[in-house]
């Protein structure tokens, strides 16, 4: 059944061919790294697409999500690169962070400089001014939202979503801050108290004594506010604002999308994306940008959808095609929402059928995926591995008023995720406004050490992953059946789970890697779907026995057919006609 193209815009409907997903150092040193391996003979007509993660940008955290300003990364990236990449036929995804920017920003520099005469003053969002008459303040100084508004608070982190910063005349405020946030005190040595302070009596003793109290306090990561100073305690008030204008930041501060500042940047940074030569932009934390009193500060309605509709405006403008992210369980019925206002959506579903289909070897939840995919004519970019977790809970159904199935049910999710951690695999968490842990986010783990390390099933999961309806987003650690990389995760510590499957490849691994025979084969199946005209045409299920997976791609007289067996993960492909050799292979 064909996908309806007819009332898509020229910037909506998805472009064909497979995609390469890694960041600009994933492979070597720098893109131009990556660009050499693309060039190989052995990559000839695999990829049109290419996924630059966002330390293409300059950025200080999160592997490059968040962002200090959308210029390219001149230590990583070169304006060149990017004019080879042209040059071999890839087009560029790029990601827009939508709901935050960088404390390293110029925008929040300025807000930290300035305070109350910033431009940026209302850039991001004042939690106090925002909840001031929704709630009530609280004795450090930030205000705690009434009951009714905490509750409908989505938490990525223990605590309020807060930052309290510090501005030129002292004062604290604090801002929202939905993801990650440090504050960074530098220690004080003896002399920088004798030459800071104006205090007559001050012997080089005595800064002794006190830098060894202060430097105490910020070692323990104690409150500076709450120093006992001793006898020094006269001299409290100007210690500790010492100590606090050498205060740094990390973190990711929430953009206040109420000011015309915020909306001249995503249009600013759109124009930018594309002179980079982006074509697709992923909307990356899409759905925490619109927030108010009231409302959940995920996908709220309308104001999503108004805030969506004005970034596509803007998209338009520049002829880019947006790909709003979002990861909600399937009974929320989120995806479809996207969808159906003429966006892509992230196939966020497919890994964990995937593995529950080899692991279970039954096709009925698969099926039942790719048919809703085709009779709602959702258009998707799929994948199997990404720079994030496995998105397992994602499959789940919603069981309240206007219950709705989900794609597996709680205790079949609950095996993957077994499986997943009995293979190697650790998991994100989320969590409530008290703090406490919620559930599993995601299940981290390469995905080739989540099948096993099974090259069967990794072969299998991509032939699968092919022959999908959408454009197939191929992570590069998975081409190359990475395996879990616990020494980077353990040295990430707390946060390091995602790096777990983020291991950089030098030339060595790739000329390794290119000599298997499971990366070839996955090499020769991309390069089918990446040529084939079939693939442009209807997709037919044909009826099978419950352990196995048929199906038949055609245009006109060009015809690709996948015959899978989910139980002994062998499995057969056929292509004829479209310009393309004719041929049948078999994989054991």
């Amino acid at each position: 059944m064909p996908m309806n193209t007819e009332s898509m815009t020229a910037n909506t409907r998805l472009p064909k061919g497979v995609m390469f997903n890694a960041y600009p150092d994933s492979i070597g040193r720098n893109l131009a790294d990556i660009v050499h391996m693309l060039g190989r003979p052995e990559f000839k007509d695999v990829f049109s697409l290419f996924y630059i993660l966002p330390t293409v940008f300059n950025s200080d955290l999160d592997r490059g999500f968040s962002i200090i300003d959308y210029d390219l990364n001149d230590e990583l990236v070169s304006r060149e690169d990017l004019h080879a990449l042209h040059e071999l036929n890839v087009m560029f995804k790029f990601d827009l962070v939508l709901n935050h920017l960088s404390v390293g920003s110029p925008q929040f520099q300025d807000l930290l400089k300035n305070g109350e005469e910033s431009r940026y003053r209302n850039f991001f969002i004042d939690w106090n001014e925002f909840w001031r008459e929704h709630g009530e303040m609280s004795p450090d100084g930030h205000v705690i939202p009434h009951n009714e508004h905490l509750d409908k608070l989505f938490m990525r982190k223990p605590g309020l979503p807060i930052l309290k910063v510090r501005f030129p005349d002292g004062s604290c405020r604090p801002y929202w801050n939905t993801f990650y946030q440090e504050v960074v005190y530098h220690e004080i040595a003896a002399h920088d108290l004798v030459q800071a302070l104006d205090i007559q009596e001050l012997t080089h003793d005595d800064a002794e004594d006190i830098a060894t109290i202060v430097n105490d306090v910020l070692n323990a990561k104690r409150d500076i506010g709450e120093i006992d100073l001793g006898k020094y305690h006269p001299h409290k008030d100007e210690i500790v604002s010492l100590v606090e204008q050498n205060r740094k930041y990390l973190g990711q501060m929430d953009l206040n999308a109420q000011s015309e500042e915020v909306w001249n940047f995503y249009d600013e940074t759109l124009r930018k994306l594309r002179e980079h030569g982006g074509q697709m932009v992923r909307l990356d934390a899409f759905a925490y940008l619109h927030k108010e009193p009231g409302a959940t500060n995920f996908f709220n309605r309308p104001g999503t959808w108004e805030y969506l509709d004005r970034l596509k405006q803007i998209a338009d403008k520049y002829e880019l095609i947006l790909l709003p992210e979002i990861h909600a369980e399937y009974g929320d019925g989120l995806h479809e929402e996207v969808a159906a206002k003429g966006f892509p959506i992230y196939d966020f579903f497919f890994p964990g059928l995937v593995i529950d289909a080899m692991d279970r070897g039954t096709n009925a939840p698969l099926l039942r995926w790719i048919r809703e995919l085709l009779d709602k004519n959702i258009q998707t970019i799929n994948m199997l591995g990404c720079h994030d977790g496995i998105p397992v809970l994602d499959l789940r159904g919603k069981s309240a008023e206007g219950s709705r199935e989900g794609l597996l049910s709680d205790d079949e999710i609950e095996a993957v995720i077994e499986e997943i951690m009995e293979r190697g695999g650790r998991v994100k968490n989320l969590y409530g406004p008290d703090g406490k842990k919620i559930s599993y986010y995601q299940v981290n783990a390469t995905f080739f050490s989540a099948l096993g390390e099974d090259e069967r099933k990794l072969r299998l999961a991509r032939a699968i992953q092919m022959f999908m309806p959408g454009v197939p987003q191929v992570w590069y650690l998975d081409l190359f059946a990475g395996r879990n990389d616990y020494a980077a995760a353990d040295l990430g510590g707390a946060g390091g789970h995602k790096e777990i499957n983020r291991t950089t490849l030098q030339a060595g691994d790739i000329e390794h890697g290119l000599s298997r025979i499971v990366v070839r084969d996955q090499l020769e199946l991309m390069r089918l779907r990446n040529k084939s005209p079939a693939f442009e045409g209807e997709l037919e299920i044909h009826d099978s026995e419950a352990h196995r997976l048929h199906l038949t791609w055609k245009k006109r007289d060009c015809v690709a057919t996948l015959n899978a067996d989910l139980r002994g993960f062998g499995f057969s492909v056929t292509h004829q006609g479209g310009g393309c050799e004719d041929y049948v292979t078999s994989y054991r």
